[in-house]
């Protein structure tokens, strides 16, 4: 498949910063999520602070002695840390703007429910035998939209679409489409295609086959490149619903249909996803089923301009795979209801805990009056107004209002403050 592309092979990786931005967010949002399950997963939902650090390396999370429980102060809009009333010592809990970010994503999963159910019938008529691994789609349940329990509710709920069925070889378990509908098996890139050549008049003959191709700042772009992308654009391809077990694949035009329609395959697996990303790795648990190339990292560098791998979010261990026609500034162009309440979980993480007044009592773990002229929980702040919780916070600091929101700079100074926690404390009590 590699030797059939009329595109080079071997391209430059060129970084985008608004997509490298989004994911160092978001490996924020990831730990914080974690740390809130914790809490939730407790009868009270509340747990004493000296058993975070415990369960911050039971999780693997990286966590030194004592910097698990302290790591929470950074984040005072999601995590409250109290002094229990009985027992003396310090707990943490949800807030209440936290709270309300948890009930309105699960409002938006449960109302996105029957688009989630067309999206899962999609993705399993993509695949050669009209079949999937049932634990290949249980780890990309959230980036599709499926419920935890969708063996349940998805599933089982509607026999008219899926069977669920053991296979006697493997023991394992796997979703199989009911009848193939033939009004589903439409790609979103073929509405784009009809979109672009009723808005823009474009050629017929150059739109037939082509994707939108935006390549990142930097990118060169030379004249026989050009070329290539000109001539590659042009080649015809199968559908990624289309069965094409019955051609035959070894010619060299065959080898180019396929590649295109693995490029295909993976834009419309893309696009049916909630944000349009999704880790390299679950694309991964989908490639022998859907015919997709044995060297994605590589095939998916060949095409930068129609997707964008970015390795940042994990230390380099973690690639994830965007759609770039799907976003504009590290934003998506079309929201949906799910994605937005996701993203006002990072709205909450993002918000600097520099602006916001925490006890020295808090940060030290031991009671001590001297300071409480000097640095001191501000009551009205630790109430949590649910009414403020919007895309743009306003914080009251030294005297002054101070506007924040998604779009600015957010990870220009507080990117990954873990590593230097240590010594950012010390300065903190010397400074005291």
């Amino acid at each position: 498949m590699s030797q059939s592309t009329s595109i080079p092979k071997k391209q430059d990786r060129v970084r985008d910063h608004g997509f490298d931005n989004y994911m160092e967010a978001e490996k924020k949002t990831r730990k914080v999520l974690k740390f809130q399950s914790l809490i939730l997963s407790q009868p009270s939902q509340t747990l004493p602070i000296s058993r975070f650090d415990s369960l911050a390396r039971r999780l693997g999370l990286g966590f030194k002695e004592n910097e698990a429980a302290a790591y929470l102060l950074k984040f005072p809009h999601v995590f409250e840390i109290y002094e229990h009333p009985v027992l003396r010592i310090l707990f943490c809990r949800l807030t209440q703007k936290a709270l309300l970010q948890i009930e309105q994503e699960k409002q938006a999963l449960h109302a996105q429910l029957p688009d989630a159910v067309t999206r899962l019938r999609k993705l399993v008529m993509m695949s050669n035998t009209g079949r999937l691994r049932l634990e290949h789609v249980r780890i990309a349940r959230k980036e599709f939209g499926l419920p935890d329990d969708f063996e349940y509710s998805v599933i089982l709920k509607y026999p008219e679409f899926f069977r669920l069925f053991d296979a006697r070889d493997t023991r394992n378990k796997y979703i199989e489409i009911v009848e193939r509908d033939p009004e589903l098996a439409i790609c979103a890139i073929e509405k784009v295609r009809e979109r672009e050549y009723r808005e823009k008049g474009l050629d017929a003959e150059d739109v037939r086959f082509s994707f939108l191709v935006n390549f990142p700042p930097g990118f060169k772009i030379g004249k026989y490149y050009r070329i290539a992308v000109w001539k590659w654009q042009r080649v015809p391809y199968w559908s990624p619903y289309e069965n094409v077990s019955g051609y035959d694949l070894r010619s060299l035009e065959a080898l180019k249909r396929m590649e295109k329609r693995a490029v295909a395959t993976i834009h419309e697996l893309l696009s049916l996803t909630v944000e349009k990303k999704i880790s390299l790795e679950r694309i991964a648990h989908f490639r022998m089923a859907m015919n997709l190339p044995k060297k994605l990292k590589d095939f998916l560098l060949q095409h930068q301009g129609i997707f964008y791998v970015s390795t940042r979010g994990n230390y380099g261990k973690l690639h994830t795979v965007f759609l770039r026609e799907a976003y504009r500034k590290g934003e998506l162009i079309e929201p949906n209801d799910l994605y937005l309440a996701r993203r006002k979980l990072g709205e909450l993480v993002l918000l600097s805990s520099r602006k916001a007044k925490v006890d020295k009592e808090l940060v030290s773990y031991r009671r001590d009056t001297e300071v409480d002229d000097i640095l001191c929980v501000r009551p009205d702040y630790m109430e949590n107004d649910v009414k403020d919780f919007g895309v743009e916070y306003e914080i009251e600091h030294d005297g002054r209002r101070e506007g924040y929101s998604l779009d600015s700079d957010f990870v220009s100074d507080d990117i990954d403050e873990t590593e230097d926690l240590d010594e950012r404390m010390d300065e903190k009590e010397d400074t005291v």
